[in-house]
């Protein structure tokens, strides 16, 4: 099969699997016009995806690529938020407003972080294949909108439910994994950023704070807060809107088998296999899970 081909049938299957979340999570849901809420908010992802994915490929930059899906996730928040409070005239509960300060704090810091990264850099080494092929990077595009879509969805399908937060066990314990895990990851890029701007480091690997404990803590602060956004909506979920609580599920794969670790390991071995140091680090330091050896 020609790449193309595979690349388009790759767009159509993330189309399908996306919309089969959409349309399991948004039953029971609120409606538009007979349109779940939540098959619009799926629309609206790749919508604003493909619309940025245009200017992108013709100047061949990957610069919006991330600033893109925090654009897109500050997008379904509204989307869900404004139409949920239009149709049933109630305003959001304070579990709805809790999820949409969260996610929207979390996107934004991210957003703006790699945003900033890349403008510094002045590329993302990953892209340098992928933007000159219009196949390819339309894929990368369409599995960023995918990316948005799934790991919102269980926090879109509670913002329309729209439950209030009551003594809830569950949601509460989610509340500190998502600081956990927003922190962690935060300090982690943060410890990061301030080793890559010391000329010294040019090309050399972090060992130290939080990078000590794990070779990717950053990710592995996602997971967990993602986690938490997950036990937040559970007790607003009922019958087929359980489906949506794929979403930390998806982060985990996607992180640690698609376009994460995997990725950055094997661009690891490359650059520093040969070296001692980095075999030692290797062999004592967990790939994600702080304090867990290999």
């Amino acid at each position: 099969m020609k790449e193309p081909l595979k690349n388009y049938l790759s767009v159509v299957v993330i189309l399908v699997f996306a919309s089969c979340i959409a349309i399991a999570g948004g039953q029971g849901g609120a409606t538009f016009k007979s349109v779940p809420l939540l098959v619009i908010c799926m629309g609206g992802s790749f919508f604003i995806h493909w619309f940025m994915f245009i200017p992108s490929f013709i100047a061949k930059s990957e610069k919006f690529y991330d600033i893109t899906g925090t654009l897109a996730y500050l997008s379904l928040l509204t989307i869900a938020s404004a139409l949920t409070v239009s149709l049933s005239g109630i305003p959001l509960s304070d579990r709805s407003l809790l999820l949409l300060v969260l996610v929207s704090i979390w996107s934004l810091r991210l957003g703006s972080f790699l945003f900033c990264r890349i403008i510094q850099a002045g590329e993302d080494r990953r892209f340098r294949k992928i933007k000159v092929s219009f196949s390819k990077f339309f894929l990368t595009w369409s599995l960023s909108g995918l990316w948005v879509f799934i790991t919102s969805a269980n926090a879109l399908t509670a913002i329309i439910n729209n439950v209030p937060l009551k003594n809830d066990p569950v949601s509460y314990f989610g509340i500190f994994l998502w600081y956990f895990g927003f922190f962690f990851e935060s300090i982690a890029d943060e410890q990061k950023r301030r080793f890559r701007n010391k000329p010294e480091n040019v090309d050399e690997f972090i060992t130290h704070g939080l990078w000590r404990y794990s070779r990717h803590p950053n990710y592995f602060g996602e997971i967990v807060l993602w986690t938490g956004i997950a036990l937040i909506s559970m007790p607003t979920l009922s019958g087929w809107q359980y489906s949506t609580l794929i979403s930390p599920l998806f982060v985990f794969l996607l992180l640690t088998r698609i376009s994460g670790i995997n990725l950055l390991e094997a661009r690891a071995d490359k650059l520093w296999g040969h070296r001692q140091e980095y075999k030692h680090y290797k062999q004592t330091t967990p790939a994600l899970l702080p304090f867990i050896n290999r």
